[in-house]
């Protein structure tokens, strides 16, 4: 087989990867996970005492790991762009998000710029096995996978979050609080885990400070709160190669996090141009 023919054979292996992970391979994993904000009415109307009672439903079944869900019709518009969560995928960042990752990292490659990739707040560990996936397609072999988070979902809101008050309050959901043993599986499922996968476990205020990390090529930060996103600014982009690229999953999604980044860009003096991704996240490329 030539060098075409390999370059073609593992862009498809890459698309189907984006399948599997996204699950969008799985009608059947389109669903609703009934939680807090999922009652929310748009037209300011007053909710009815049956929404009541589910969304109380719903609160108990949570501190005990379960759920109330409703399967919905596939929409692949929804997938791509990470607006519902797959039922048994392994990220929810959606199509688009997985490209960017692609576009980062082989932007990175071609231009020989070292370091390190990191994500904070990883799931099931989707978006990083793809990663090593975009890694492994091109023989880079050196490159560290750094996988950030606490293990158990997200902290409670604190400090600016608090005052903020526009992000739903999410610390409860077990769903959201994968074990690293199981990210760790999900990784050998697939062959993507080797002496290159690490594996930061904790809080990002204990855990980035020293992080062993001396330079980052590709940095993405997914944590939706303002003090996550902002720890992980003040840590992590210091560290990023001239040429790398900072990704910001929750830019215009959660309220926290995109303040965090404004306030950060501009306390720095960072003018390069958000790009976006979808109605999700958004990205530049560090001058």
């Amino acid at each position: 087989m030539n060098t075409q023919e390999n370059n073609t054979r593992g862009i498809a292996d890459l698309e189907l990867f984006k399948q599997v992970l996204t699950a969008s391979c799985y009608e059947q994993s389109s669903w609703q996970l009934y939680d807090t904000f999922d009652w929310e009415e748009k037209d300011g109307a007053e909710r009815s005492w049956e929404h009541w009672l589910k969304k109380k439903v719903a609160r108990f079944l949570r501190k005990y790991g379960l759920g109330i869900i409703k399967l919905r019709p596939f929409d692949i518009e929804k997938r791509q762009n990470g607006d519902d969560w797959p039922l048994f995928g392994y990220t929810m960042v959606g199509h688009k998000r997985l490209d960017n990752i692609q576009y980062c990292l082989e932007t990175v490659i071609n231009d020989g710029i070292k370091g390190d990739v990191i994500e904070t707040g990883v799931w099931r560990g989707g978006a990083m096995m793809f990663a090593k996936a975009v890694l492994m397609k091109h023989g880079d072999v050196d490159r560290k996978i750094w996988c950030a988070d606490s293990f158990k979902g997200l902290p409670k809101h604190f400090g600016r979050d608090v005052e903020i008050s526009g992000d739903p309050e999410m610390s409860g959901m077990t769903f959201l609080g994968v074990a690293q043993e199981n990210v760790m599986r999900n990784f050998e499922l697939f062959g993507l885990l080797d002496q290159n996968v690490k594996f930061l476990k904790g809080w990002f205020h204990d855990t980035l400070p020293n992080a062993p990390i001396e330079t980052i090529s590709v940095a993405r930060l997914d944590g939706d709160l303002y003090e996550s996103t902002m720890v992980a600014l003040e840590n992590l982009y210091p560290k990023i190669a001239s040429g790398g690229f900072l990704i910001i999953d929750d830019y215009q999604s959660w309220k926290g996090c995109k303040l965090a980044v404004d306030e950060y860009r501009e306390k720095n003096n960072i003018d390069t141009p958000i790009e976006l991704i979808d109605v999700h996240g958004g990205f530049w490329r560090k001058s």
